[in-house]
């Protein structure tokens, strides 16, 4: 089975194709400065690695020039895209009502959209990614991994900030979390390492990029973090 992974940022697009039987990337890539004249694809497949000057107005433009290039003649994965049996999205802000990988659906869309005020720059970019997947690749079924997710085991008592209830109540300001993937992977992976069963194990992680936080995890589950309600950069420091 081959899967096509995408995590859509405001202007950019990252992609993996994977083989799952073998757990392979057979080809990667990062399209920049999508929504621009001088947007370009850096691809990257059998040992060698493209860059490519192509406009790309949106990012279904972005998505079709990108998936082109899994069957371009020079270095090809795949010979049709009807290889590809499933797409995967990275989402970022499922509230309250998203606390697991789901296949998305018309609600799935609505509660990106819901959440787009707490996540302005990503939640409407996972969105076009999704669209864009609909136009390009019909029927192809598609799930969702929400960042969001793995930090709903926080207790209330730890996600609810120390003000007015009411602000929660009315406008669901509380901790939601972020980078729940980095996390969890981590965690696993650590427990792996150490040949020992996650439920065992207090651990905290650190995801270190752009935007950065930590997590606390007891027996395999977030109940802390340091990022908060929005994923934007200044939360990165905890909030």
């Amino acid at each position: 089975m081959k899967i096509l992974v995408l995590n859509c940022g405001s202007s950019s697009l990252k992609y993996q194709l994977i083989n799952m039987e073998t757990e392979e990337v057979l080809a990667s890539g990062k399209y920049e400065r999508i929504g621009e004249k001088e947007a370009f694809l850096t691809h990257k497949a059998k040992g060698q690695k493209k860059q490519i000057e192509n406009p790309a107005y949106n990012h279904t433009e972005a998505i079709e020039f990108a998936l082109k290039q899994l069957t371009n003649p020079e270095y090809k994965v795949i010979d049709s895209l009807d290889e590809i049996q499933a797409i995967g999205h990275r989402l970022v802000h499922g509230g309250e009502k998203i606390a697991e990988s789901v296949v998305i659906d018309e609600n799935v869309i609505a509660v990106l959209k819901e959440c787009t005020d707490l996540a302005p720059l990503h939640n409407p970019a996972c969105i076009l990614g999704i669209e864009a997947c609909q136009n390009v690749m019909p029927n192809k079924p598609m799930v969702g991994v929400f960042d969001t997710a793995f930090h709903q085991s926080i207790p209330k008592q730890r996600y609810i900030y120390p003000i007015p209830y009411e602000y929660y109540e009315k406008y669901g300001v509380r901790k939601y979390g972020f980078h729940g993937t980095s996390h969890m992977f981590v965690s696993q992976r650590l427990a792996e390492i150490e040949n020992k069963p996650i439920k065992d194990l207090k651990i905290v992680t650190c995801h270190l990029g752009q935007g950065a936080s930590i997590c606390a995890i007891e027996g395999g589950k977030s109940v802390d973090t340091s990022m908060g309600l929005t994923p934007l950069r200044w939360n990165s420091y905890g909030n």
